[in-house]
């Protein structure tokens, strides 16, 4: 293969030459035969020497570079597509987790909320029986008030009216003023 396209090559390189002189040959020319033959001698002399050998071997030796390089760098792009492919799933699974964690938070808020709720209401509840309990104290208290005034207002009346005193309705109507008083 090489040395048939290094042989086209010779071969062409003087026709192309002598294409614009139609008139004449190519080998008919005295300077193109001249530089066709010392472009042959001197491919000899290079072939003879070794040349050849040694620009085809460093012509294969930098396509084998150059295959290596092609192969390493698609050894490299399947690497990075594997660790792609895990970067895009640990991704998806920080994604889940994070879900997960809100969801739970929003069910661990809503649970917080609902006890709150509960507890407000038991201390209300609370707070309102402890409220009934001291007006109902305060109650029965301004009732034994009320009795014992009245009581009070009664023993003086009844006093009064066993000494035989003439205030008798003026202690009554006091003891009843008293008790309205102590009543408002």
């Amino acid at each position: 293969m090489r040395y048939t396209l290094l042989a086209s090559t010779l071969l062409l390189t003087p026709m192309a030459h002598a294409a614009g002189d139609e008139a004449v040959a190519w080998y008919a020319d005295p300077v193109t035969a001249t530089a066709m033959g010392a472009m042959v001698t001197f491919l000899v002399i290079v072939g003879f020497v070794g040349g050849f050998k040694t620009i085809f071997s460093k012509l294969d030796e930098r396509a084998e570079g150059i295959q290596s390089q092609i192969d390493e760098a698609r050894a490299l792009r399947e690497e990075a597509k594997k660790l792609m492919a895990d970067a895009k799933k640990k991704a998806k699974e920080a994604d889940a987790a994070a879900d997960d964690i809100i969801k739970r938070a929003k069910a661990d808020a809503d649970a917080m909320m609902k006890q709150a709720k509960a507890d407000l209401k038991a201390k209300v509840a609370r707070r309102e029986a402890q409220a009934e309990a001291r007006i109902a104290r305060a109650e029965a208290d301004a009732a034994a008030d009320v009795r014992r005034v009245a009581a009070d207002a009664a023993t003086n009346a009844a006093r009064s009216i066993l000494a035989g005193s003439g205030e008798a309705d003026d202690l009554f109507d006091g003891a009843l003023g008293e008790i309205d008083k102590r009543l408002n």
